[in-house]
């Protein structure tokens, strides 16, 4: 039973992933999601269903559009598998509770949120700020989470990363980080309350730093590179979710480690 409806969360996600492409490709540029029906960018030919198939249809042809048979990234086949396997991985994590629909709907967003930010460096207000009040709605699903750790959310998840945006800017004289990200915590604090503004930023700053400063030396940047924060915050949020009995215990681990590594060069 319990794999069948895994196998029925993965399609579904893969379904939504299809229409998060959709999404990817066209807020940033202002355009209705709803309409035209999907098409090729390049030919404009409307695509039919059969040629629509998440994943199967890219694999099956090739990569290609059906009808000009220019490339389609790959990227479209991965944001449908990605969204297929979030969705079967939180369903595995909550099952049938009522919060999976919330957790679902937080994915597909941060899903779009993510994409769009690694090509754009933006994320669009039309996905946040409708997203605040939502997710203050949705707060009375998760059980964890009251409507005035809600409220506290919007106020300390936007109220934390402004002041940290607004220091480093007075420190260096640079903008560190876009105030989209502020926005950003602040409707994850309305989904999922204050208590879970930190452990998003901790998990968030950590993946950024193993990730950017590795760029930062292959691309000899000298701390200049620009890396969109977006996706370490979606991906804190991720490994929060699935983990939320245990961030407490990831963080102490983290102060641990620093905690020795200290101890060992003085």
């Amino acid at each position: 039973m319990l794999v069948s409806f895994l196998i029925f969360s993965f399609v579904l996600g893969t379904i939504i992933g299809s229409f998060l492409n959709v999404c990817i490709y066209r807020i940033p540029a202002g355009l209705s999601i709803v309409s035209p029906r999907s098409r090729c960018p390049h030919c404009e030919t409307p695509i039919r269903w059969y040629h629509n198939l998440p994943i199967l249809s890219w694999l099956l042809l090739k990569g290609k559009c059906a009808y000009c048979s220019a490339e389609v990234p790959v990227r479209y086949l991965l944001v449908e598998a990605l969204t297929g396997a979030l969705f079967a991985l939180f369903f595995y994590r909550f099952a049938f509770h009522p919060v999976t629909l919330v957790v679902l709907l937080l994915v597909a967003v941060l899903v779009v949120i993510t994409f769009i930010d690694l090509d754009h460096q933006i994320i669009p207000d039309v996905i946040r700020l409708p997203g605040i009040p939502i997710g203050f709605l949705c707060s009375f699903l998760v059980p964890w989470v009251s409507w005035q750790d809600s409220l506290l959310g919007i106020v300390l998840g936007g109220g934390s990363l402004l002041t940290i945006a607004l220091g480093y800017e007075l420190l260096t004289k640079k903008e560190g980080m876009g105030f989209g990200d502020v926005k950003l915590l602040a409707m994850l604090g309305a989904f999922l309350g204050w208590t879970a503004i930190f452990p998003i930023i901790f998990i968030g700053s950590l993946l950024g730093t193993l990730v950017g400063v590795p760029l930062m030396l292959i691309k000899k940047a000298d701390g200049k590179l620009a890396v969109p924060f977006g996706p370490f915050l979606a991906a804190g949020v991720l490994v929060h979710l699935f983990f939320i009995q245990h961030s407490d215990s990831i963080m102490r681990w983290y102060a641990s480690m620093l905690q020795q590594l200290w101890s060992s060069f003085w």
